[in-house]
């Protein structure tokens, strides 16, 4: 197996497919909060849909050999823990710009808590994948 597919294998596999369900889910919601409620809550609907396109990206670079795949996936699971962690402490402690909740509210709280869950699994297995691509080169 090569060094750089080692990252979409075994629970490279699993990962990427929650990933894929959340790029999913969460494309899903915005796109009916956005066609069906915009100006009720515009900026929680604007953050669902980019939370969308996080995962969606976090998806396909997790996906993909290689070098640059794999620091894209680094920037999108990082920009994903940012985002959950910045989104979820607002809307716990300050909801009053959040009438509608968003993927990242209250840390996921409407999706099991998954969405603060999967960036720290995303980065510890790129962390762990790492050596063996860095090995590779």
């Amino acid at each position: 197996m090569s060094a750089t597919s080692r990252r979409s294998s075994g629970p490279g596999r699993l990962l990427i497919a929650v990933y894929a369900v959340f790029a999913l889910a969460a494309s899903a919601r915005a796109g009916v909060q956005i066609a069906t409620n915009f100006d009720e809550a515009p900026l929680a609907y604007l953050l669902s849909a980019f939370a969308a396109l996080v995962y969606i990206v976090a998806t396909v670079a997790l996906a993909r050999p290689g070098a640059t795949a794999r620091r894209v996936a680094l920037t999108a699971v990082t920009v994903e823990l940012i985002g959950v962690l910045t989104v979820g402490a607002i809307t716990a402690f300050d909801p009053g710009d959040f009438p509608d909740d968003t993927v990242w509210s209250v840390f996921g709280r409407g999706y099991g808590f998954v969405p603060l869950v999967l960036p720290v699994l995303g980065l510890l297995w790129l962390r762990r994948t790492r050596d063996t691509e860095d090995a590779g080169r």
